[in-house]
């Protein structure tokens, strides 16, 4: 061994000085991880040794019903074993952790989707199975909640709730405008099958030169002849008010028309027809109230 006095002899000196403490360094950091290892510490926890001079993480995953799992199992398949230092290892244990916590936050999105989705699907399922029932009912519950708002709105102080006019609007809804709806939407697919802007308008215009006159006279004959009115004072009520409902209906319905038509497949237009509806139906039930002509 050279004196400390030459430039060789103090290079080598704190070559081994070095080395001794690295050992001692090293003893302890080993004695520390074996009660580490026999402590058993509990899920999750990490133990491990740093090693000064070679700058490899040596480290060890706990479980709690298991032995002890070297932490190189979770490495990366294209990294080899020399390669797989410390800094990797790190990486490897944040990335799988992370893989974890994201599987389980995608699986509940996708059950809390699947819950949402239960009730459309059924919906579906039903338009496909059972078209001309599922329409009828869809349309008899928004033709009764319009009939239910347009009471609420228009009702007097002095007047009482007409418990007899919403079920008779609830079955028009039912028998009627559901059934119609699906023959007519249809009709239209099969006459018009394209969805660019002329068939839009075209079907647009068919709508407001056909089905709508149609069905607001059968609304208007129906509610009419159920409130006992003759056959005078129907046609008298249709002189009166069908003229106004339809120009009425020139400011409302060709938007919604060509939302429906534009944008909307075949079997679910009746049901957004009916959605739009909802507004017009609460005029249409108005109007449909108002007090008979007299035949005299």
């Amino acid at each position: 061994m050279k004196k400390p006095g030459s430039k060789n002899g103090l290079k080598t000196w704190k070559q081994r000085c070095n080395c001794l403490f690295i050992s001692k360094k090293m003893e302890a950091m080993i004695c520390a991880a074996r009660n580490l290892r026999r402590r058993r510490p509990s899920n999750g926890i990490l133990a491990g040794t740093f090693n000064s001079a070679g700058g490899v993480l040596s480290a060890t995953l706990f479980s709690r019903h298991s032995r002890a799992r070297p932490f190189s199992s979770i490495a990366p398949s294209f990294l080899g074993k020399k390669q797989f230092t410390g800094k990797h290892r790190i990486k490897a244990f944040i990335s799988s952790r992370s893989s974890f916590w994201t599987s389980r936050e995608s699986s509940s999105i996708s059950s809390t989707s699947r819950s949402k989705n239960g009730l459309l699907g059924w919906y579906l399922r039903m338009l496909e199975t059972r078209p001309l029932v599922t329409k009828g009912l869809s349309s008899s519950v928004i033709y009764t909640l319009s009939d239910v708002t347009s009471q609420l709105l228009t009702l007097k102080p002095s007047d009482s709730f007409d418990s007899i006019r919403t079920p008779r609007i609830t079955i028009h809804g039912m028998l009627i405008m559901g059934p119609s709806q699906h023959l007519w939407f249809n009709f239209l697919s099969k006459t018009l099958p394209k969805s660019d802007m002329f068939t839009t308008f075209k079907k647009i215009l068919a709508g407001q030169a056909i089905y709508g006159p149609c069905m607001n006279s059968i609304f208007f004959s129906y509610n009419a002849g159920l409130r006992g009115e003759s056959r005078d004072e129907i046609v008298g009520r249709l002189k009166r008010d069908l003229l106004p409902t339809i120009r009425n209906g020139l400011m409302y319905w060709p938007v919604c028309d060509f939302l429906t038509f534009k944008f909307v497949p075949v079997h679910l237009q009746p049901l957004v027809n009916s959605s739009f509806a909802y507004v017009w139906t609460i005029y249409l039930t108005y109007v449909a109230s108002l007090k008979k002509i007299d035949a005299n």
